[in-house]
């Protein structure tokens, strides 16, 4: 399973951008995948999973503000950011998790630099 994370880079506060998260390998159709961001000397935090079934959990630091979204056909998710926020910076990993033979699994993409700029 191999995750290609795209999409991020440089912003003014207020600002948008659109993160892409493709999955690509042998994905069960039951899965859930998420956006995690870590800044600079901080750990990595949930920002939003959404599960092959469309439920949704997002943090509450950008609710309101962050919109996550997935197309199960092209095993693809995304992520609309919007009102940039300097404290949004931060690296954005996609996540991908399934239960594969009583087993949890989780991989990572390689993240994508997001900057916003005040």
């Amino acid at each position: 399973v191999q995750l290609q994370a795209s999409g991020g880079g440089l912003v003014q506060t207020g600002g948008s951008l659109r993160l892409s998260c493709a999955a690509s390998g042998s994905i069960p159709s039951i899965n859930t995948m998420g956006w995690y961001r870590q800044a600079p000397g901080k750990e990595r935090n949930l920002v939003a999973v959404i599960t092959s079934g469309g439920s949704i959990t997002i943090a509450d630091s950008v609710k309101g503000r962050f919109t996550i979204s997935r197309e199960n056909a092209k095993s693809t998710m995304y992520l609309q950011m919007s009102s940039l926020e300097p404290e949004d910076t931060a690296v954005y990993y996609c996540n991908l998790q399934f239960r594969h033979e009583r087993l949890q699994k989780s991989y990572w993409g390689q993240g994508t630099q997001v900057t916003v700029s005040s």
